[in-house]
């Protein structure tokens, strides 16, 4: 039977819970302990598949094609774990399932209310995320103090009492911050939050400190005495350069050995070995190249997250430091000369229409300047629609931007199989796509089929592909539904359009083929430049 260690955050949101609880799950792997990972989101969407990314950032996408929080991918970058739909849910959808079996009669007439029903089902979905696993790590969403999370609070609460200590751990995050005025760091934020935790029936067994510099033992103790936990319990998360890290923060403070001994865990023990390598090569690069990230959400940079955090991972494997420029597409118009910096351009996924000039200015700017390019999802679409307006002649768009587009070489699937409603579905998950022999995709990934994940509705639509068969535009993955998922341009450095998501699957001890591959031609790329300007 699964046990659970449950972590909450106090004082301030955005205080990297995720990063903290997958630092915290690798640890446990390393010491040869099952883990996985459940979020628990108090907002009242169903999943953020809809929301913007400025209001939560990207949409992360699982193996079964479940739309759920960025954190799941802090999850997978740092442990071999790979999520599913029942690792993260929220107040919506809890409320949804209550709703509907009330709806069928299930609870026989009862009165439904938070506790017990909404708790319960609570219980029951944490449950069925910790199937299989020796520890399920529990990350609740939101701040102690706000309101929508309370029915989550009183849920893990009620779990320590049926469950025992011995299967259950409370881990509680909270800010020491620095006041530079008086120059001194202050616990009493920290004290009121664990009281504000303390008061609705939980008591935390481990406190995590996010600081700016690690903690003094005078302020361990300080905070030690006043959240009634013994002062070796008191840990410092203070800033580094590198989030990979945070395991080896947690390494030197015993902190696995902590919680193992608290659970009555068996663990061996392990030196982090990769973790090293992993930090080594971020602070001690070789190299740096610049990426033109051209999107519309660049103001947040957690937008691209996953798309980032792949960049580093490649980044680290050629020991190269990697500077992302976020670059607003729709100022990119009249500013096409900001890509000239660049060594590499990037365009990621997205939709609707805002902006799309300007990434279709950016891919027609690699293409002809032989700049690295890498299309991913809207990205590749993008390129389609590009080529085949100032190479092919077409008057071309995606019918997700113009419903009565001349040349549709974007579109979707019902749009060329008439009579086929998809309604408001997309292909979602991890899919196989052939890759043709002899092409680029196929030396980068050394394979002919690979897996990936996907996050779309609108397709390369392959009435049109007869248009490009005689030009360097080539196809070079299809699905296992004959869907067009790479495309490529033969006798450019480094051009690569993919339909699918392969940040999704990168890691940074694992960085992804593509990923690497399109580092590697960025850093010749600047090589060549800098060659030019001696000669």
């Amino acid at each position: 039977m699964a046990k659970f260690i449950f972590i909450t955050g106090g004082v301030v949101s955005s205080l990297g819970k995720g990063i903290a609880s997958s630092s915290l799950g690798s640890l446990l792997e390393a010491y040869g302990v099952n883990v996985t990972f459940i979020k628990l989101d108090p907002y009242i969407n169903i999943d953020p598949g809809t929301m913007s990314p400025y209001q939560h950032g990207e949409v992360y996408v699982t193996d079964d094609g479940s739309e759920t929080d960025l954190d799941l991918g802090h999850y997978e970058r740092f442990t071999k774990v790979r999520m599913k739909k029942y690792n993260n849910f929220t107040s919506g959808k809890v409320y949804a399932e209550v709703t509907r079996k009330e709806r069928k009669g299930d609870y026989l007439g009862a009165t439904i209310q938070v506790i017990p029903h909404i708790t319960n089902q609570i219980e029951e979905w944490i449950l069925r995320g910790a199937e299989g696993s020796d520890v399920a790590l529990v990350e609740v969403g939101g701040t102690i103090g706000d309101i929508e999370s309370l029915p989550f609070l009183e849920a893990i609460r009620q779990m320590r009492v049926k469950y025992g200590m011995d299967r259950t751990m409370f881990i509680h995050l909270t800010l020491v911050p620095y006041i530079e005025a008086s120059g001194e760091m202050k616990t009493k934020p920290t004290q009121h939050s664990v009281k504000e935790l303390r008061s609705i029936g939980i008591q935390p067994d481990l406190i995590w400190c996010r600081s700016a510099q690690p903690l003094a033992p005078s302020l361990k103790e300080k905070i030690a005495l006043f959240t009634n936990v013994d002062k070796d319990k008191v840990a410092t998360l203070e800033d580094v350069k590198c989030i990979y890290e945070i395991p080896l923060l947690l390494k030197q403070q015993k902190i696995g050995e902590l919680v193992a001994k608290n659970l009555n865990l068996e663990y061996k023990h392990h030196d982090l070995g990769d973790w090293k390598a992993v930090v080594h090569n971020y602070l001690n690069p070789d190299g740096s190249v610049i990426i033109g990230l051209v999107g519309k959400y660049t103001n947040l940079e957690d937008a691209y997250k996953s798309i980032a955090e792949a960049l580093v991972h490649a980044g680290i494997f050629h020991c190269c430091k990697i500077d992302i420029r976020y670059i607003n597409s729709e100022n990119l118009i009249d500013n096409i000369s900001t890509l000239d910096e660049c060594d590499a351009i990037l365009i990621p996924g997205g939709f609707g229409e805002r902006g799309i000039d300007g990434k279709v200015m950016a891919a027609k700017y690699a293409r002809e300047k032989h700049v690295p390019y890498f299309g991913i999802c809207l990205g590749m679409q993008v390129c389609v629609i590009e080529y085949a307006c100032n190479v092919l002649g077409l008057n071309a768009n995606s019918t997700e931007f113009d419903v009565k587009a001349e040349h549709p070489v974007i579109a979707t699937i019902s749009d060329w199989q008439k009579g086929m409603d998809l309604g408001g579905t997309m292909r979602l998950g991890l899919q196989t796509t052939t890759i043709k022999k002899g092409s680029n995709a196929a030396n980068f990934y050394g394979k002919e089929k690979v897996e990936e994940r996907h996050r779309h509705r609108y397709e390369f639509n392959p009435m049109f592909i007869s248009n490009f068969n005689d030009s360097s535009f080539k196809v070079s993955g299809v699905s296992e539904n004959d869907l067009i998922d790479i495309v490529e341009i033969e006798g450019h450095p480094w051009f690569i359009g993919c339909q699918f998501h392969p940040e999704f699957l990168s890691k940074p001890r694992e960085c992804h083929p593509l990923f690497k591959s399109y580092i590697q031609a960025a850093m010749e790329y600047k090589e060549r430049k800098l060659n030019e300007l001696v000669s």
